[in-house]
Protein backbone atom coordinates (compact mmCIF):
# COMPACT_ATOMS: atom_id res chain seq x y z
CA UNK A 1 0.00 0.00 0.00
CA UNK A 2 1.16 3.52 -0.70
CA UNK A 3 2.71 5.75 1.94
CA UNK A 4 1.17 8.70 3.75
CA UNK A 5 2.73 12.03 2.90
CA UNK A 6 2.39 15.45 4.49
CA UNK A 7 1.52 18.33 2.14
CA UNK A 8 0.89 21.50 4.11
CA UNK A 9 -2.23 20.95 6.18
CA UNK A 10 -3.27 17.88 4.21
CA UNK A 11 -2.72 14.20 4.77
CA UNK A 12 -2.31 12.63 1.35
CA UNK A 13 -2.26 9.02 0.37
CA UNK A 14 -0.28 8.72 -2.86
CA UNK A 15 -0.49 5.71 -5.14
CA UNK A 16 1.96 5.42 -8.01
CA UNK A 17 0.68 3.83 -11.21
CA UNK A 18 3.38 2.57 -13.58
CA UNK A 19 1.97 2.09 -17.07
CA UNK A 20 2.74 3.39 -20.57
CA UNK A 21 2.61 6.73 -18.78
CA UNK A 22 3.49 6.79 -15.08
CA UNK A 23 1.32 8.96 -12.84
CA UNK A 24 0.17 9.51 -9.29
CA UNK A 25 -3.24 9.12 -7.69
CA UNK A 26 -3.61 11.48 -4.72
CA UNK A 27 -6.30 10.78 -2.12
CA UNK A 28 -7.08 13.32 0.57
CA UNK A 29 -8.88 16.53 1.53
CA UNK A 30 -8.84 20.02 -0.02
CA UNK A 31 -7.51 18.71 -3.31
CA UNK A 32 -10.01 20.78 -5.28
CA UNK A 33 -8.60 23.96 -3.77
CA UNK A 34 -5.04 22.80 -4.47
CA UNK A 35 -5.72 21.24 -7.87
CA UNK A 36 -4.01 24.03 -9.81
CA UNK A 37 -0.77 23.57 -7.86
CA UNK A 38 -0.68 19.82 -8.41
CA UNK A 39 -1.53 20.08 -12.10
CA UNK A 40 1.09 22.80 -12.60
CA UNK A 41 3.72 20.62 -10.92
CA UNK A 42 2.84 17.76 -13.26
CA UNK A 43 2.65 19.89 -16.44
CA UNK A 44 5.72 21.99 -15.72
CA UNK A 45 4.23 25.29 -16.89
CA UNK A 46 0.78 26.88 -17.25
CA UNK A 47 -1.25 26.32 -20.40
CA UNK A 48 -4.90 26.41 -21.43
CA UNK A 49 -7.05 24.03 -19.39
CA UNK A 50 -10.42 22.85 -20.71
CA UNK A 51 -12.48 22.16 -17.58
CA UNK A 52 -15.08 19.52 -18.48
CA UNK A 53 -18.01 18.77 -16.16
CA UNK A 54 -21.69 17.93 -16.32
CA UNK A 55 -24.33 20.50 -15.40
CA UNK A 56 -24.82 19.13 -11.88
CA UNK A 57 -21.16 18.88 -10.85
CA UNK A 58 -20.40 22.23 -12.48
CA UNK A 59 -22.80 24.04 -10.13
CA UNK A 60 -21.14 22.60 -7.03
CA UNK A 61 -17.40 22.32 -7.72
CA UNK A 62 -16.37 24.08 -10.92
CA UNK A 63 -15.66 27.46 -9.31
CA UNK A 64 -13.22 25.96 -6.79
CA UNK A 65 -11.23 24.17 -9.46
CA UNK A 66 -11.42 27.07 -11.88
CA UNK A 67 -10.11 29.47 -9.23
CA UNK A 68 -7.28 27.11 -8.30
CA UNK A 69 -6.26 26.65 -11.93
CA UNK A 70 -6.36 30.40 -12.59
CA UNK A 71 -4.30 31.09 -9.47
CA UNK A 72 -1.66 28.65 -10.76
CA UNK A 73 -1.51 30.56 -14.04
CA UNK A 74 -3.73 28.43 -16.28
CA UNK A 75 -6.12 29.97 -18.78
CA UNK A 76 -9.40 28.19 -18.07
CA UNK A 77 -12.11 27.40 -20.61
CA UNK A 78 -15.22 25.48 -19.54
CA UNK A 79 -17.26 22.82 -21.34
CA UNK A 80 -20.50 21.77 -19.62
CA UNK A 81 -22.79 18.98 -20.85
CA UNK A 82 -26.11 17.48 -19.61
CA UNK A 83 -25.56 14.93 -16.85
CA UNK A 84 -26.25 11.24 -17.27
CA UNK A 85 -25.21 8.20 -19.29
CA UNK A 86 -27.27 9.50 -22.21
CA UNK A 87 -24.56 12.13 -22.81
CA UNK A 88 -21.75 9.59 -23.06
CA UNK A 89 -21.80 9.45 -26.84
CA UNK A 90 -20.02 10.62 -29.96
CA UNK A 91 -22.30 13.64 -30.30
CA UNK A 92 -21.14 15.05 -26.96
CA UNK A 93 -17.50 14.32 -27.75
CA UNK A 94 -17.82 15.99 -31.14
CA UNK A 95 -19.18 19.12 -29.44
CA UNK A 96 -16.19 19.03 -27.08
CA UNK A 97 -13.73 18.59 -29.95
CA UNK A 98 -15.26 21.48 -31.88
CA UNK A 99 -15.22 23.67 -28.78
CA UNK A 100 -11.54 22.85 -28.32
CA UNK A 101 -10.84 23.70 -31.96
CA UNK A 102 -12.65 27.03 -31.59
CA UNK A 103 -10.50 27.78 -28.53
CA UNK A 104 -7.37 26.86 -30.53
CA UNK A 105 -6.30 24.12 -28.14
CA UNK A 106 -2.85 22.72 -28.92
CA UNK A 107 -0.90 19.63 -27.90
CA UNK A 108 0.65 21.56 -25.01
CA UNK A 109 -2.79 22.19 -23.46
CA UNK A 110 -4.84 19.95 -21.17
CA UNK A 111 -8.32 18.66 -20.42
CA UNK A 112 -9.36 18.56 -16.75
CA UNK A 113 -12.21 16.08 -16.19
CA UNK A 114 -14.21 17.10 -13.12
CA UNK A 115 -17.02 14.70 -12.26
CA UNK A 116 -18.11 11.09 -12.28
CA UNK A 117 -17.43 8.17 -14.56
CA UNK A 118 -19.27 9.60 -17.58
CA UNK A 119 -17.22 12.81 -17.44
CA UNK A 120 -13.93 10.96 -17.08
CA UNK A 121 -14.73 8.47 -19.84
CA UNK A 122 -15.75 10.99 -22.49
CA UNK A 123 -13.05 13.51 -21.51
CA UNK A 124 -10.35 10.86 -21.71
CA UNK A 125 -11.62 9.67 -25.07
CA UNK A 126 -11.68 13.25 -26.35
CA UNK A 127 -8.12 13.78 -25.10
CA UNK A 128 -6.88 10.53 -26.66
CA UNK A 129 -8.05 11.53 -30.12
CA UNK A 130 -7.85 15.31 -30.34
CA UNK A 131 -4.68 16.23 -32.28
CA UNK A 132 -3.86 12.50 -31.96
CA UNK A 133 -3.54 12.89 -28.21
CA UNK A 134 -3.35 15.64 -25.59
CA UNK A 135 -2.91 15.46 -21.82
CA UNK A 136 -5.77 15.14 -19.37
CA UNK A 137 -6.25 15.06 -15.61
CA UNK A 138 -8.94 13.19 -13.69
CA UNK A 139 -10.67 14.87 -10.73
CA UNK A 140 -13.35 12.31 -9.84
CA UNK A 141 -16.23 13.44 -7.62
CA UNK A 142 -18.14 10.16 -7.22
CA UNK A 143 -17.22 6.97 -5.38
CA UNK A 144 -17.56 4.96 -8.58
CA UNK A 145 -15.13 7.26 -10.41
CA UNK A 146 -12.65 7.48 -7.52
CA UNK A 147 -12.52 3.77 -6.81
CA UNK A 148 -12.59 2.55 -10.39
CA UNK A 149 -13.20 4.62 -13.52
CA UNK A 150 -10.59 7.36 -13.08
CA UNK A 151 -7.61 4.99 -12.88
CA UNK A 152 -6.24 2.68 -15.56
CA UNK A 153 -6.58 4.60 -18.82
CA UNK A 154 -9.74 3.05 -20.25
CA UNK A 155 -11.74 5.77 -22.01
CA UNK A 156 -14.86 5.28 -24.11
CA UNK A 157 -18.28 6.38 -25.24
CA UNK A 158 -21.43 4.38 -25.89
CA UNK A 159 -23.20 3.49 -29.12
CA UNK A 160 -26.91 2.61 -29.40
CA UNK A 161 -25.73 -1.00 -29.78
CA UNK A 162 -23.87 -1.11 -26.46
CA UNK A 163 -21.74 0.49 -23.75
CA UNK A 164 -18.14 1.59 -24.23
CA UNK A 165 -17.89 0.23 -27.78
CA UNK A 166 -15.78 3.15 -29.05
CA UNK A 167 -12.78 3.98 -26.91
CA UNK A 168 -9.05 4.15 -26.39
CA UNK A 169 -6.42 3.36 -23.80
CA UNK A 170 -5.16 6.77 -22.67
CA UNK A 171 -3.59 7.26 -19.25
CA UNK A 172 -4.14 10.52 -17.34
CA UNK A 173 -1.34 12.79 -16.18
CA UNK A 174 -2.68 12.83 -12.63
CA UNK A 175 -5.71 11.73 -10.58
CA UNK A 176 -6.93 13.87 -7.66
CA UNK A 177 -9.45 12.17 -5.34
CA UNK A 178 -10.88 14.68 -2.88
CA UNK A 179 -13.16 12.43 -0.88
CA UNK A 180 -14.99 15.40 0.66
CA UNK A 181 -17.01 15.54 -2.56
CA UNK A 182 -18.73 12.32 -1.50
CA UNK A 183 -20.46 14.23 1.31
CA UNK A 184 -22.51 16.20 -1.23
CA UNK A 185 -23.49 13.18 -3.33
CA UNK A 186 -27.08 11.91 -3.16
CA UNK A 187 -27.08 8.63 -1.27
CA UNK A 188 -28.00 6.65 -4.37
CA UNK A 189 -24.73 7.71 -6.04
CA UNK A 190 -22.70 6.53 -3.05
CA UNK A 191 -24.57 3.23 -3.11
CA UNK A 192 -23.90 2.98 -6.85
CA UNK A 193 -20.16 3.28 -6.28
CA UNK A 194 -20.16 0.59 -3.62
CA UNK A 195 -20.86 -2.04 -6.28
CA UNK A 196 -17.44 -1.41 -7.83
CA UNK A 197 -15.76 -1.38 -4.41
CA UNK A 198 -17.37 -4.69 -3.46
CA UNK A 199 -16.23 -6.07 -6.82
CA UNK A 200 -12.58 -5.50 -5.87
CA UNK A 201 -13.00 -7.47 -2.68
CA UNK A 202 -14.26 -10.51 -4.57
CA UNK A 203 -11.60 -10.22 -7.27
CA UNK A 204 -8.53 -10.20 -5.06
CA UNK A 205 -8.89 -8.50 -1.67
CA UNK A 206 -10.38 -10.41 1.23
CA UNK A 207 -9.14 -7.73 3.65
CA UNK A 208 -11.30 -5.20 1.80
CA UNK A 209 -14.28 -7.53 2.27
CA UNK A 210 -13.57 -7.58 6.01
CA UNK A 211 -13.55 -3.76 6.08
CA UNK A 212 -16.82 -3.63 4.13
CA UNK A 213 -18.53 -5.88 6.68
CA UNK A 214 -18.26 -3.10 9.29
CA UNK A 215 -19.32 0.55 9.18
CA UNK A 216 -17.47 2.22 6.31
CA UNK A 217 -18.23 5.87 7.09
CA UNK A 218 -15.00 6.40 9.03
CA UNK A 219 -12.93 4.32 6.60
CA UNK A 220 -13.89 5.81 3.25
CA UNK A 221 -10.35 6.95 2.46
CA UNK A 222 -8.98 3.48 3.20
CA UNK A 223 -11.68 1.88 1.04
CA UNK A 224 -10.93 4.18 -1.91
CA UNK A 225 -7.19 3.60 -1.55
CA UNK A 226 -7.54 -0.18 -1.39
CA UNK A 227 -9.76 -0.27 -4.48
CA UNK A 228 -7.33 1.94 -6.42
CA UNK A 229 -4.35 -0.12 -5.29
CA UNK A 230 -6.06 -3.36 -6.31
CA UNK A 231 -6.77 -1.90 -9.74
CA UNK A 232 -3.24 -0.51 -10.09
CA UNK A 233 -1.78 -4.00 -9.63
CA UNK A 234 -3.88 -5.41 -12.47
CA UNK A 235 -3.32 -2.42 -14.76
CA UNK A 236 0.44 -2.61 -14.33
CA UNK A 237 0.41 -6.32 -15.13
CA UNK A 238 -1.88 -6.03 -18.17
CA UNK A 239 -2.47 -2.46 -19.30
CA UNK A 240 -4.13 -3.38 -22.62
CA UNK A 241 -6.71 -5.73 -21.10
CA UNK A 242 -5.60 -8.98 -22.79
CA UNK A 243 -5.15 -11.10 -19.68
CA UNK A 244 -5.44 -10.61 -15.91
CA UNK A 245 -6.89 -7.10 -16.17
CA UNK A 246 -10.07 -8.72 -17.49
CA UNK A 247 -10.74 -9.75 -13.88
CA UNK A 248 -11.92 -6.16 -13.39
CA UNK A 249 -14.95 -7.12 -15.48
CA UNK A 250 -16.53 -9.14 -12.66
CA UNK A 251 -20.26 -8.54 -13.06
CA UNK A 252 -19.76 -6.27 -16.07
CA UNK A 253 -20.47 -8.52 -19.06
CA UNK A 254 -24.00 -9.26 -17.84
CA UNK A 255 -24.19 -5.94 -15.98
CA UNK A 256 -23.68 -3.89 -19.14
CA UNK A 257 -26.28 -6.04 -20.88
CA UNK A 258 -28.78 -5.45 -18.06
CA UNK A 259 -28.03 -1.72 -18.16
CA UNK A 260 -28.83 -1.73 -21.87
CA UNK A 261 -31.99 -3.81 -21.36
CA UNK A 262 -33.22 -1.23 -18.84
CA UNK A 263 -32.51 1.59 -21.33
CA UNK A 264 -30.19 2.93 -18.62
CA UNK A 265 -32.96 3.36 -16.07
CA UNK A 266 -30.75 1.13 -13.92
CA UNK A 267 -27.51 2.79 -12.89
CA UNK A 268 -24.14 1.24 -13.69
CA UNK A 269 -23.60 0.10 -10.10
CA UNK A 270 -27.06 -1.43 -9.83
CA UNK A 271 -26.57 -3.35 -13.07
CA UNK A 272 -23.09 -4.56 -12.07
CA UNK A 273 -24.47 -5.76 -8.72
CA UNK A 274 -27.09 -7.87 -10.50
CA UNK A 275 -24.45 -9.07 -12.95
CA UNK A 276 -22.22 -10.23 -10.09
CA UNK A 277 -25.11 -12.11 -8.51
CA UNK A 278 -26.07 -13.85 -11.76
CA UNK A 279 -22.56 -15.10 -12.55
CA UNK A 280 -22.00 -16.21 -8.95
CA UNK A 281 -25.30 -18.10 -8.80
CA UNK A 282 -24.49 -19.78 -12.10
CA UNK A 283 -21.03 -20.68 -10.80
CA UNK A 284 -22.47 -22.16 -7.60
CA UNK A 285 -25.04 -24.16 -9.57
CA UNK A 286 -22.25 -25.51 -11.80
CA UNK A 287 -20.06 -26.35 -8.76
CA UNK A 288 -17.45 -23.81 -9.83
CA UNK A 289 -17.77 -21.73 -6.67
CA UNK A 290 -18.65 -22.54 -3.04
CA UNK A 291 -22.01 -21.32 -1.77
CA UNK A 292 -20.43 -19.25 1.03
CA UNK A 293 -19.12 -16.83 -1.63
CA UNK A 294 -22.66 -16.25 -2.87
CA UNK A 295 -23.89 -15.83 0.71
CA UNK A 296 -21.23 -13.17 1.36
CA UNK A 297 -21.94 -11.36 -1.90
CA UNK A 298 -25.69 -11.27 -1.21
CA UNK A 299 -25.02 -9.98 2.30
CA UNK A 300 -22.76 -7.13 1.20
CA UNK A 301 -24.90 -6.03 -1.75
CA UNK A 302 -28.00 -6.02 0.46
CA UNK A 303 -26.14 -4.21 3.26
CA UNK A 304 -25.27 -1.37 0.90
CA UNK A 305 -28.70 -1.16 -0.69
CA UNK A 306 -27.87 -2.68 -4.08
CA UNK A 307 -30.28 -4.87 -6.08
CA UNK A 308 -29.77 -8.60 -6.45
CA UNK A 309 -32.57 -9.59 -8.86
CA UNK A 310 -33.76 -8.75 -12.35
CA UNK A 311 -36.98 -9.28 -14.29
CA UNK A 312 -35.17 -9.52 -17.63
CA UNK A 313 -35.07 -12.93 -19.29
CA UNK A 314 -31.99 -14.93 -20.20
CA UNK A 315 -32.73 -14.34 -23.87
CA UNK A 316 -32.95 -10.56 -23.41
CA UNK A 317 -29.71 -10.40 -21.42
CA UNK A 318 -27.90 -12.69 -23.86
CA UNK A 319 -28.91 -10.63 -26.89
CA UNK A 320 -27.80 -7.43 -25.19
CA UNK A 321 -24.46 -9.02 -24.29
CA UNK A 322 -23.54 -10.11 -27.83
CA UNK A 323 -21.96 -6.74 -28.65
CA UNK A 324 -19.85 -6.79 -25.48
CA UNK A 325 -16.42 -5.30 -26.20
CA UNK A 326 -14.75 -8.28 -24.51
CA UNK A 327 -16.13 -10.75 -27.04
CA UNK A 328 -13.46 -12.53 -29.09
CA UNK A 329 -15.05 -14.24 -32.10
CA UNK A 330 -17.53 -16.80 -30.79
CA UNK A 331 -16.30 -16.66 -27.19
CA UNK A 332 -16.89 -14.37 -24.24
CA UNK A 333 -14.75 -14.30 -21.13
CA UNK A 334 -16.82 -14.09 -17.96
CA UNK A 335 -15.28 -13.48 -14.54
CA UNK A 336 -16.31 -15.94 -11.83
CA UNK A 337 -15.65 -15.71 -8.08
CA UNK A 338 -13.80 -18.84 -7.03
CA UNK A 339 -13.41 -18.17 -3.32
CA UNK A 340 -13.56 -15.15 -1.01
CA UNK A 341 -11.01 -12.69 -2.37
CA UNK A 342 -10.27 -14.65 -5.55
CA UNK A 343 -11.87 -14.65 -9.00
CA UNK A 344 -10.92 -16.38 -12.26
CA UNK A 345 -11.48 -15.92 -15.99
CA UNK A 346 -14.06 -18.29 -17.49
CA UNK A 347 -14.24 -18.42 -21.31
CA UNK A 348 -17.66 -19.43 -22.59
CA UNK A 349 -18.95 -20.04 -26.10
CA UNK A 350 -21.56 -17.56 -27.30
CA UNK A 351 -24.04 -20.36 -27.96
CA UNK A 352 -23.73 -21.46 -24.31
CA UNK A 353 -24.27 -18.00 -22.85
CA UNK A 354 -28.06 -18.14 -22.61
CA UNK A 355 -27.96 -21.41 -20.68
CA UNK A 356 -25.35 -19.95 -18.33
CA UNK A 357 -27.57 -16.92 -17.67
CA UNK A 358 -30.57 -19.21 -17.09
CA UNK A 359 -28.55 -21.06 -14.45
CA UNK A 360 -28.02 -17.75 -12.68
CA UNK A 361 -31.65 -16.68 -12.95
CA UNK A 362 -33.07 -20.06 -11.93
CA UNK A 363 -30.74 -20.80 -9.02
CA UNK A 364 -32.69 -20.97 -5.76
CA UNK A 365 -30.78 -19.77 -2.70
CA UNK A 366 -32.16 -22.61 -0.60
CA UNK A 367 -30.51 -25.21 -2.87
Amino acid sequence: MADWRKKGLMDLKTIEVKASKDYQVLIGEKLLEKSGEYILTRMGKPCTAILVSDDQVHKIYAEKVKASLAKAGFKVEEFVFPHGEQSKNLATVEKLWRYMAQKEITRSDIIVALGGGVTGDLSGFAAANYLRGISFVQIPTSLLAMGDASVGGKTAVDLPEGKNLVGAFWQPELVLCDYRTLATLPQEYVIDGMAEVIKYGFISDNELLETLRVDTNTKIEEIIARAIYDKKVLVEADERDRGSRQLLNLGHTLGHAIEKCSQFSLSHGQAVAIGMILVTKAAVKRCLCPKDVLTELLYLLTKYGLPTETAFTADEIKNAALNDKKRMGQKLTIVLPQSLGKSVLYPIAVEELEEFIKDGLDYAENN
